[in-house]
């Protein structure tokens, strides 16, 4: 009984003389011995060890004699045993990081942060050891990758140790990281196995093993064909976002321009003052209910339209009531309405753009395929514009002030007489029109800022949107929208922005040359030429 207690006192103490020697190092050492001895520190694994190289980095260690010490304000522990020193010796030095020094701590701390049972401590610590980890943390790191189960933290914590291995490695250690990078849904992969295939500028491999450079040609054909199909996803994300705005934008004006053929040149600015309406919205949120300002957008989606569509009632009953059948004038007068507005705006909220704040949901993004992230606000704006379409293609199709407009943008005069009130109606659909000019400007406002040239932007896209799907034809419109915006984001990607307006400028001129009537000519008996 009494050799086996002095077996485990000499154990006992060899143990702490090993974590007394490595904390000595980092009291006393010089700068290469001071890296060592933070490797060490963090290869054991050890609570203390965590606190003692916060105290370093928070300039609390301190040296008394031959002791180290870790003192906050007038407490001192022992940097060894943790215990309590009293009373606080009065001669003592504390413990200088210089720059380097303070690297490799960030490193270090970062590494004993993994196993943390905080998410957000393991994400920090992952993120921090991304930009470059010492090379001796590789057994830590593979510790915390064998209990990790975060589905974000673990594909980095991945890419973290294949990029250890691939430097300091074994043969059979490298080929696995490799074959690892290979499955690895981390776009940055690439750039580890393209540095794996780097020539020297004589010619010569940097990797000189062949075996290995065939295995990380393997992984980056993969890896490539992955990233591939994430760049394709995300074109046909962008399209339909971009063919989104342009439906919320173009659907007003379908109903305008196709039941009283008024080329309304200020329906870029009912979309402004959508996009302003939302503004002051959120300004009245953030000033008088701070605490629901998530749900701001609750309230400015109804007020955008109101507003926009009483904007556009009073311009269609002061205005261009009086000016039917007057293409010309129509044309001028709206466009100088359009300038009046601008002025109006610039007046009240100023020339500079004005900043809109994505709620908390509409904050952020979702990684759906490899290097392709889809913005929760763009989605968001997707979804709105399919229900906005769904609910005016019930508003047209199932109630009675559907049935009226679709009556007079078929047969004007053939409604009148059989009773329907086509200036009523006309006033109706213009507001409706508006409104829903309103409704693209409160989409509009979560992508971008909101100035008072906003409407400038979208309103000869709007006019393409309609005259290529089809005067007054809803379903022209919907496959216009679509089908332009996947348009410009494939000549976008081929030959930048300038060129894809110009090619589908050209097309939609020789389309319209072809076939004036648009993709979905309207049906009746007596249509309206």
């Amino acid at each position: 009984m009494r050799i086996l207690l002095i077996a485990l006192l000499l154990f006992a103490s060899r143990a702490f003389a090993l974590e007394v020697a490595n904390v000595e190092k980092l009291a006393f050492g010089e700068s290469d011995e001071q890296v060592a001895a933070i490797a060490a520190l963090v290869a054991s694994g050890d609570p203390q060890a965590a606190a003692v190289l916060q105290a370093l980095a928070d300039g609390e260690l301190q040296v008394a004699g031959k002791r180290v010490l870790i003192v906050k304000g007038e407490e001192a522990t022992d940097a060894v045993t943790g215990a309590k020193v009293a009373p606080l010796p009065e001669e003592r030095e504390g413990v200088v990081a210089n720059n380097r020094l303070r690297r490799e701590l960030a490193g270090a701390l970062a590494g004993l942060k993994l196993t943390s049972p905080q998410r957000e401590a393991r994400l920090a610590a992952v993120k921090e050891l991304a930009g470059g980890a010492d090379p001796a943390m590789l057994p830590l790191v593979k510790r915390a990758l064998e209990k990790e189960a975060d589905p974000t933290i673990k594909p980095m914590l991945e890419l973290i140790a294949a990029t250890m291995e691939l430097k300091d490695g074994s043969k059979e250690a490298r080929i696995a990281a490799v074959r690892m990078l290979g499955g690895s849904s981390n776009s940055n992969t690439k750039l580890l196995l393209l540095g794996v295939l780097e020539k020297r500028k004589d010619g010569s491999f940097a990797e000189p093993d062949e075996e290995i450079r065939r295995e990380a040609q393997a992984s980056l054909r993969a890896v490539e064909g992955r990233l591939a199909w994430g760049e394709r996803a995300g074109i046909l994300f962008t399209s339909i976002s971009l063919g989104s705005i342009l439906l919320l934008a173009a659907m007003g004006l379908a109903i305008t321009y196709g039941l009283m053929g008024v080329i309304n040149m200020a329906h870029g600015e009912l979309i402004m003052v959508g996009a302003y309406t939302t503004y002051a919205v959120q300004n009245l949120f953030r000033e008088h209910a701070p605490d629901a300002f998530d749900w701001y957008l609750a309230c400015a989606v109804p007020a955008s339209f109101m507003v926009s569509a009483a904007v556009g009632m009073l311009l269609e009953r002061l205005v261009i009531r009086w000016l039917y059948g007057r293409a010309l004038e129509t044309l001028l007068a709206t466009w100088g309405i359009s300038l009046v507005l601008i002025q109006t705006v610039r007046t009240i909220f100023g020339a500079q753009n004005v900043q809109v704040e994505n709620p908390a949901f509409m904050s952020g993004g979702v990684e759906a395929l490899m290097g392709v992230v889809l913005p929760w606000s763009r989605i968001v704006i997707v979804v709105f514009a399919a229900a906005v379409l769904v609910g005016i293609w019930l508003l047209l199709t199932r109630t009675r002030l559907g049935l009226f407009v679709r009556g007079v943008t078929q047969n004007r005069a053939m409604a009148s007489c059989v009773g329907v009130p086509t200036a009523r109606v006309d006033t109706w659909a213009f507001g409706l029109g508006s409104g829903i000019a309103g409704l693209a400007g409160c989409a509009l406002s979560q992508i971008g800022n909101v100035g008072p040239d906003l409407g400038q932007a979208y309103i000869v896209d709007s006019f393409m949107v309609v005259v290529l799907g089809g005067v007054g034809q809803l379903a022209g419109t919907v496959y216009a929208a679509l089908g332009l915006g996947f348009a410009n984001k494939l000549l976008e990607a081929w030959q930048g922005a300038v060129l894809a307006k110009i090619v589908v400028l050209v097309f939609i001129i020789m389309f319209i040359q072809k076939r004036p009537q648009g993709l979905f000519a309207l049906k009746g008996r007596a249509v309206e030429t």
